[in-house]
């Protein structure tokens, strides 16, 4: 579309907005090819529609989508429930470019209970059987497993893919397997077991996985007495030895209150790119399903509306009835006889609790997982954070420390390292020797002078953040040089350590404000390594202008004594004394006629010249 046709598309988008009804019902946006590129829904569809075309977005990704509206279409329905389920229905339909996609949950499995005259029993990854019903997906795969064994052993569903039919088993088409004889299978194959018995106990099965196992238990306790009153004491024992199993199996599995029953648990966490949403469901006190699902985001969406989306999502797929929906904070939730509860203490309020952790626990896994495939990813995101804290117009791709060292005012020596997206530059990294002593302020105002005034006049790249190794006053003679002396804008933050030289806190502002980091955070930690590395550099500087200061002697202020022949005259004389005290003539066979007699002449110039012969 050429820019002059924009104010045509827009007038013709007005028109049609202003048209729309004041009643609930659902949008679609349409680009020039007819395509649907966005799906909402709204309680007043010209309201929510007219919010996109009177007033200027904030967000570029919401004006990049308006700019590609050619067309508008719409649905009314009756209630804004409708509405709700209408959006999501569509979503799915069309996979509009700018919705959220939903990350199919393919890595979860899930337990299918086929509808054939003899239904089977097993465990898929997907769910492209249509003939079956579905039960989960379950994240944690023991708890498959536990279900699977209990209903195998309670009511031993077969195992075989054999086309079971009433008519075929009555011709004899089917003969018992090896799981017959070892007792894993009631053989319907050979009509061993009749039809409606089976399918009784694919009934009850299906019943615990739905998670009624206290119902069930109920039903199974009143058939054993029954059993024992009518004298059926075998049929009795093996009744029991069922309920046995059940009960064993709730003891395990119940993991909160056995008055909590039938709720959904939702919780959110997200980053830029990623929703994540954990589900929990409750049914007679157990959690009989659990996962985390992921959206994508397109338009920077808010956590309310992801939430609510999911909601929708996961109930509508599994079918939830649930009456309670639990959330971590209030939404605006169109279902109805659903009751949406933030809990603030109890067991509900543990529940909710429980999936916050899990659904933490799942997005720090998966940027494991992304950071392991790609390590710049790592960088990026605590470059980030670190923009993100201090309020950074741009992001910290390079970061200078600097720090002093010296002892009671001599040997003073500043260092600065550079670390190039988090990492550091030891290429970059720089030594001063310094002329103001031990007056820190003073040392530090003249390093940074003469680092940062040869960068601007050289037309070297500046840092994105300076940091210095301590408080406010460092902060201050930093800012002095940079801003007020050089006229260079650079964000300045200080790191301050306590009594045992531990990284404390951060600074950053002015006046300096401590930065709300926790201790034990990859942030904080990385800070920490980048103190350490700046305080090790200038340390071992300072260390070794102070040793060379420590072993000079004679020697070095001697003409063409260097270290090769420092080291050898030492090697041979062992001392410098002894140097000075060996004659002429020694010097001399070590070094040669004209070096030994240079030697001797410099380390004795009070002394007289040896006459010489003729």
């Amino acid at each position: 579309m050429k820019k002059e046709d924009n104010p045509a598309r827009l007038e013709r988008l007005m028109g049609i907005v202003h048209n729309l009804p004041e009643s609930p019902g659902s949008y679609q946006y349409l680009d020039d090819t007819g395509t649907i590129i966005y799906v909402g829904k709204a309680k007043n569809l010209k309201r929510r529609v007219s919010s996109y075309f009177n007033k200027e977005q904030s967000s570029r990704k919401t004006r990049l989508l308006v700019s590609k509206i050619m067309d508008i279409k719409y649905i009314v329905v009756k209630t804004e429930e409708d509405a709700l389920l209408l959006e999501n229905n569509l979503i799915k339909r069309y996979k509009p470019r700018y919705n959220v996609l939903l990350k199919d949950d393919k890595t979860y499995p899930s337990i299918a209970v086929t509808h054939e005259e003899f239904p089977r029993i097993f465990k898929v990854r997907q769910r492209s059987l249509r003939g079956a019903t579905y039960f989960g997906p379950y994240s944690h795969v023991p708890t498959l497993y536990a279900l699977l064994d209990l209903c195998k052993r309670l009511y031993h569903p077969r195992p075989c893919r054999l086309p079971l039919t009433e008519a075929g088993i009555a011709a004899g088409k089917f003969k018992v397997c090896l799981d017959y004889h070892i007792h894993n299978c009631p053989g319907p194959c050979a009509g061993h077991l009749s039809l409606a018995a089976y399918r009784s106990n694919i009934d009850a099965c299906c019943e615990i996985l739905k998670g009624n196992t206290r119902e069930l238990a109920r039903r199974l306790k009143a058939e054993m007495t029954a059993k024992a009153e009518a004298l059926e004491f075998e049929a009795a024992q093996v009744i029991k030895q069922q309920l046995e199993m059940i009960e064993h199996f709730r003891a395990k599995s119940e993991i909160v209150s056995s008055q909590l029953t039938n709720i959904d648990v939702f919780s959110i966490d997200a980053d830029e790119h990623v929703a994540y949403i954990n589900y929990l469901h409750v049914k007679d006190g157990c959690i009989n399903q659990a996962f985390t699902f992921e959206y994508r985001k397109k338009l920077e969406e808010p956590a309310e509306e992801l939430l609510v989306m999911g909601i929708t999502e996961m109930r509508t797929r599994y079918g939830s009835q649930a009456r309670e929906v639990i959330v971590p904070f209030s939404i605006d939730l169109p279902l109805t006889g659903v009751e949406v509860i933030v809990p603030q203490r109890g067991e509900k309020k543990k529940l909710l609790e429980l999936s916050q952790m899990n659904v933490r626990q799942y997005r720090f896994d998966r940027l494991k997982q992304a950071e392991k495939l790609n390590p710049e990813q790592k960088s990026v995101r605590l470059m980030k954070e670190i923009q993100h804290s201090l309020d950074l117009p741009a992001l910290p791709l390079q970061i200078e420390l600097f720090d002093n060292s010296h002892t009671q005012g001599s040997d003073a020596v500043a260092a600065c390292v550079v670390f190039e997206k988090l990492k550091p530059c030891k290429k970059a990294y720089r030594k001063y020797l310094l002329h103001t002593g031990a007056d820190d302020y003073a040392s530090m105002q003249e390093v940074v002078w003469r680092r940062y005034s040869r960068m601007k006049s050289e037309g070297l790249r500046l840092p994105d953040l300076i940091i210095a190794d301590g408080g406010e006053g460092q902060m201050n003679v930093i800012r002095q040089v940079t801003h007020e002396r050089l006229g260079l804008d650079i964000p300045i933050a200080g790191l301050v350590k306590n009594s045992r030289h531990r990284t404390r806190e951060l600074l950053f502002g002015t006046p300096p404000q401590a930065v709300g980091l926790k201790p034990d955070s990859e942030l904080f930690r990385l800070l920490t390594r980048m103190q350490d590395e700046v305080h090790r550099f200038a340390i071992q500087f300072h260390r070794s202008k102070r040793s060379a200061r420590q072993t000079e002697s004679e020697l070095d202020h001697i003409p063409g004594v260097g270290p090769a022949l420092k080291a050898r005259l030492l090697q041979h004389f062992g001392s410098v004394r002894r140097i000075k005290a060996a004659e002429p003539a020694e010097l001399q066979q070590l070094l040669g006629q004209k070096r030994g007699s240079a030697l001797y002449e410099n380390l004795h110039p009070d002394r007289p010249e040896p006459e010489k012969n003729g």
